[in-house]
């Protein structure tokens, strides 16, 4: 078995002849059920990526380590997650570096989590709510390992937050507008707060309180992914896209409030 190879314990994604998708994690003597058939894990274990299996119908899935995006969209949850189209662009408007310190609110399932994690930051989260904040540890857990820099506290933000000279606030929440004053004050200058919203009559009244704090160059986009169908001569946009999910809120804390016109 070479250093590359599939090993018990890991987590896999199994991908059928229609492109249906199946995170596994592989467990020796376990096997995987599904209508196209029953896949035994010591059939994975020791394989390499890219390899295609059969089962017991001689169907034939294509068996990989699944990718970040993987994960997010199959991984168990409670919350509704940030869709990877999302979460990319989060951590370009965010500006996310390895060694940052970053204070989270509303970790959901952790899909935001795990992608600062991946980029080096390291996080101090608050989540009111305990069954969400056990659900983001453990999906963490399970694609990073227990020894991440990743420190979830039960408690309101809206009430304060401790921590100071944060490099980034994230937040993903109804009211970010109540954090705003407590973002200014958890800040360094030049640090970002970026916030995650459904609706844009939030996003308006987020953007109301930042004009009132020190805060600058505010920014909100919103990213709708398209993909395109590509055979031969047949090329045209798939009938389906992913269109509208939140809109992205970004803003940078300044030395002191900015002269407003």
């Amino acid at each position: 078995m070479s250093d590359a190879s599939l090993r018990a314990g890991e987590r896999v994604l199994l991908i059928d002849a229609k492109d249906r998708r199946y995170l596994v994690t592989l467990r020796e003597g376990a096997s995987f059920h599904t209508h196209a058939g029953i896949v035994q894990h010591d059939d994975l274990i020791g394989l390499s990526e890219g390899t295609l299996v059969r089962g017991s119908t001689e169907r034939s899935f294509l068996v990989l380590r699944p990718t970040l995006s993987d994960v997010v969209l199959k991984m168990p949850r409670g919350a509704q997650v940030i869709y990877p189209k999302d979460l990319g662009t989060i951590l370009l408007q965010a500006d996310i570096a390895p060694g940052q310190r970053i204070l989270e609110s509303g970790v959901g399932s952790g899909a935001l989590s795990m992608t600062l994690l991946r980029a080096g930051a390291r996080i101090t989260a608050y989540e009111i709510r305990e069954d969400f904040a056990a659900d983001a540890v453990r999906n963490v857990h399970d694609l990073l390992g227990p020894d991440v820099a990743y420190d979830v506290h039960i408690r309101d933000v809206t009430k304060g937050i401790d921590e100071r000279d944060l490099d980034r606030v994230l937040l993903d929440m109804p009211e970010p507008w109540d954090v705003a004053a407590h973002a200014e004050a958890a800040l360094r200058p030049g640090g970002i707060l970026l916030a995650y919203l459904p609706t844009i009559n939030q996003t308006q009244r987020l953007r109301e309180a930042l004009r009132a704090l020190a805060f600058g160059l505010e920014e909100t986009v919103e990213i709708l992914r398209r993909t395109w169908h590509i055979d031969g001569r047949s090329v045209r946009p798939d009938h389906r896209m992913v269109a509208h999910t939140g809109f992205i809120t970004s803003a940078r804390r300044l030395a002191q409030p900015p002269g407003r016109d």
